[in-house]
């Protein structure tokens, strides 16, 4: 919730009418509110739809308000339909590839893109009914209200004409694109992760600003999609990943044909007789970049603006978001906040642990802690980079000495077999011990993998369990007990070889 105007879904044709149906409908009637609610949740994205569902299945009264579309950035403008446009990049870049299988390789062409956005906004609207304000309403019992939510005191607030009451309430408001204020950029234009779906035609030539997360996920699937691209970034891509991992990454777009443009900064943009420019400084010197559109992957920025949250005596910071303490309660004791309005992991997964916390800590009297997740991510470029846990560098201005153990991914057998011998396996260990601090890694598949090392560091189970752990042959999965076995040969030392020669010699020699 914020003093911007929404971004709108285009184009409104059966599918995404379909959405909006589900998601923001336009007969909507809210309800009488209750006299008062156990829970009030602000925001109708995945933080604040998981803490509705989960306090109302327990049996809480609970009204949930949401201005825009349920569901929030993940279904409309985040996971779901960059995912579903980044598989049919996949499949462009397996049949280009073909040959390499044995098989015809086939040019994948232009006409093909509408039906790739027909494709996602069908998918999109299909996933819809899971988050729909009818669903909540009639199958889990929750209060839908759809407006602007502004507090009116420490334990009320409005909706319209509607004075909504509450024992604790929940801000989950999500995040916004950053719209950066570079000279003549808005006069140009530009997209947005808000609006880069409503993309009907592929654009010949497109710039993307920004090498984190969605600008290199951007930039790989409309590369292979056909577009010539080119990527801007004032540092190195995913800077903040395994630098080993950022510098596979740059290699694999330019061997793909994503002209990567590292170290670079912006100064401005401005209009040309065919499309738009941008004039960027490179070593001291200017350049400019000429394309069809402008993809600003610039990061996400809280929804803070509009609630009233100096009322409710909640305090914030425009770049920061809500205030909140471990155990996500903000300074007014009744009112928590979760998911990207408060916290630094801007995910669907964290949104939802961060809900999970919130139910127990507002409803139960709980101390659950945010601190005490183990968090993993992925960002789903080809191949994939997946992290848990500490980075050696992290681990390093904690003063804690490590070992590292690495496997490459051409080094297994299935990744051979499929093709997909791009990436590597990376273990942090504290130095002397099986404990793992973290792990990288990048491959194909990574986002499925790195989920049993996250079970492996939630159980506080060290490298050597894995290592018992039978792995199915052939699979991309046996990279981490090719890990685990490296890290339990470390334990055969001289001492502990020269007992096991001098024991088996004793068993041969019948003495035993």
């Amino acid at each position: 919730m914020n003093n911007e105007a929404p971004f709108e879904l285009k184009p409104l044709d059966k599918y995404n009418q379909a959405l909006l149906q589900n998601v923001h409908p336009d007969d909507w009637q809210n309800p009488v509110p209750a006299e008062i609610y156990n829970l009030v949740v602000i925001g109708g994205g995945p933080a604040g739809l998981i803490t509705a569902a989960g306090a109302a299945g327990l049996g809480a009264k609970v009204a949930l308000v949401e201005r825009h579309l349920m569901g929030g950035d993940c279904l409309n403008v985040g996971c779901v339909p960059s995912k579903a446009l980044i598989r049919p990049s996949r499949l462009a870049e397996e049949m280009r590839e073909a040959s390499r299988f044995g098989l015809n390789s086939t040019k994948v062409t232009a006409d093909n893109f509408s039906e790739v956005m027909r494709r996602l906004r069908r998918i999109r609207a299909e996933i819809s009914s899971h988050d729909s304000a009818k669903r909540y309403r009639d199958e889990m019992g929750v209060d839908v209200f759809i407006g602007n939510a502004e507090f009116s005191g420490a334990r009320t607030l409005r909706v319209g004409d509607r004075v909504l009451r509450f024992n604790k309430a929940v801000i989950a408001t999500g995040a916004r694109a950053v719209h950066p204020h570079y000279p003549g950029l808005d006069e140009t234009g530009y997209l947005t992760n808000e609006t880069v779906f409503n993309l009907t035609e592929r654009p010949n030539q497109l710039i993307v600003v920004g090498g984190g997360p969605i600008g290199c996920e951007m930039a790989q699937a409309f590369r292979r999609l056909g577009a010539e691209v080119t990527i801007i970034q004032r540092t190195s891509l995913l800077p903040g990943e395994d630098p080993d991992a950022s510098k596979l990454i740059t290699q694999i777009f330019k061997r793909e044909g994503v002209r990567v443009m590292s170290h670079t900064k912006l100064l401005r943009a401005e209009k040309t007789a065919s499309g738009k420019r941008l004039i960027v400084e490179v070593g001291g010197r200017e350049q400019n970049i000429d394309g069809d559109e402008i993809l600003i992957g610039a990061g996400r920025a809280p929804n803070v603006a509009g609630l009233n949250l100096e009322i409710a005596g909640v305090e914030y910071e425009d770049r920061k978001g809500i205030i909140v303490n471990d155990n996500l309660r903000t300074t007014n004791p009744h009112i928590f906040a979760a998911g990207d309005v408060c916290m630094a992991w801007k995910f669907t997964h964290a949104a939802d642990a961060a809900a999970r916390i919130v139910i127990k800590n507002a409803l139960f009297l709980g101390r659950a802690k945010l601190s005490s997740l183990n968090m993993p991510w992925c960002t789903y470029t080809d191949p994939e980079v997946a992290h848990v846990g500490m980075y050696k560098a992290d681990a390093e201005n904690r003063g804690i000495a490590t070992d590292t153990f690495r496997v490459e991914m051409d080094a297994i057998d299935r990744a051979q077999t499929d093709g997909e011998t791009d990436g590597f396996i990376k273990v942090l260990l504290k130095k002397g011990t099986d404990r793992i601090l973290g792990a990288t890694i990048v491959s194909a598949h990574a986002g499925e993998m790195i989920s049993e090392i996250s079970v492996a560091m939630a159980a506080n189970a060290g490298l050597k369990t894995l290592s018992s752990v039978i792995h199915p042959y052939p699979t991309q999965a046996e990279a981490i007990k090719r890990i685990a076995d490296a890290y339990s040969r470390t334990r055969l030392t001289p001492r502990v070889s020269a007992i096991m020669k001098w024991w088996l010699k004793r068993k041969i020699e019948g003495i035993w």
